[in-house]
């Protein structure tokens, strides 16, 4: 079962996105902020990232940086999902090292699949 890493500071988007992913037959692991988020996952082992842009303490963009800085979390497909909807707000994620950037609010299916298609999992 893919393992799949959400870091968002709201709890019903975390909920929600817990929600939909274990309902694809993900396990999740949530964190409430990108310093939270790097050290659960230089601790654990995922298959996927799941991050907001805005929080407090790491944003979105500074836990993806430092991330793809580190040999075991470099491969670690990252999906970032943001209210942010500028050109240059993907292009500052993408910069970052997010593999896909996707904007809220996400349909639960567009979520489920870009999910499974980037963690490698069977539909």
């Amino acid at each position: 079962m893919a393992r799949v890493l959400v870091v968002d500071d709201a709890t019903t988007v975390r909920m929600y996105y817990r929600d939909v992913l274990e309902s694809a037959g993900f396990t999740v692991e949530e964190a409430v902020n990108g310093f939270e988020g790097l050290e659960k996952a230089i601790a654990q082992s995922f298959d996927l990232l799941v991050v907001d842009v805005n929080m407090p303490k790491m944003d979105g963009y500074a836990f993806l940086r430092q991330g793809r800085a580190l040999p075991e979390l470099r491969a670690v497909p990252a999906l970032m999902i943001s209210t942010e909807s500028a050109p240059q707000d993907r292009v500052r994620a993408y910069a970052a090292g997010a593999n896909l950037y996707l904007v809220k609010p996400v349909q639960p299916q567009t979520l489920a699949e870009a999910a499974r298609v980037m963690a490698g999992a069977a539909s």
